[in-house]
């Protein structure tokens, strides 16, 4: 007789087969599931992130425009200080040279007229004089202006040489201390008066023929005294005071 043979392994039924297959799709799609879930959470999140990394980088531009901005304004400011400053110092130093200069000025000596041509001059022999010549011809027309060869106060002014006799014309007579006094005479007008201060190079008559004059001219003397006959050779004076006769 034959044995019976029995499989060690047991038959699995269909339905039991069937349960299995759909168990397994149902799992694979719930993780498929799962997977589209987590995608579309990062797209999201990466979305999020760009917008306000966007964000930030349009901040920065806006913070770096306003920066360069004050920086700007800043520099402007600067520079507009400095220039300020810079005017001031040359105003300064426009104001200290323009005081320097009328001190210089003030303490310097000039020429009593403008483009002359020197005629007698002092100690001169001649018949227009009691004795030699007492100073300084300037010959220059009628109505030139005659200046204050030095600072000084007016001690004479007017006709009659100003009391010193005729001969003078109209005359001026200025005092600069230390015994030292210009006069100008055959003037045809006197612009000042007696006690009058008056600034180097200031106007203080005019050129003329008065008095004993054989043609327009300036008679320009320098003495030690206010009166006539302390006379001194003015060119000579003159030159030793830097004046260029």
């Amino acid at each position: 007789m034959f044995e019976r043979v029995t499989s060690r392994f047991p038959r699995t039924s269909a339905p039991r087969t069937r349960a299995a297959v759909l168990a397994a799709g149902l799992g694979t799609s719930v993780v498929l599931g799962a997977g589209v879930a987590v995608a579309v959470d990062n797209t999201a999140a990466s979305g999020a992130a760009g917008a306000v990394q966007a964000q930030a980088a349009a901040q920065s531009k806006v913070a770096e425009a306003q920066a360069k901005a004050v920086e700007a304004q800043a520099a402007k400011a600067q520079k507009a200080a400095e220039a300020k400053k810079a005017a001031a110092a040359k105003a300064a130093q426009a104001k200290k040279a323009a005081k320097a200069a009328a001190k210089k000025k003030a303490a310097s000596w000039i020429d009593p007229v403008e483009s002359y041509k020197l005629s007698a001059s002092f100690a001169q022999n001649g018949g227009m004089w009691a004795h030699k010549h007492s100073g300084q011809d300037y010959a220059v027309p009628t109505g030139t202006p005659v200046v204050a060869a030095h600072g000084g106060t007016v001690v004479k002014a007017g006709g009659n040489g100003a009391g010193d006799g005729p001969a003078y014309g109209n005359a001026v007579v200025i005092k600069h201390g230390n015994k030292t006094y210009s006069q100008y005479a055959h003037l045809s007008s006197v612009n000042v008066k007696v006690g009058q201060v008056v600034k180097t190079g200031q106007k203080i008559a005019l050129s003329g023929n008065t008095g004993n004059s054989s043609g327009p001219h300036l008679h320009f003397e320098i003495r030690t005294t206010p009166n006539y006959g302390s006379a001194v050779d003015p060119v000579k004076f003159l030159r030793g005071k830097g004046v260029t006769v």
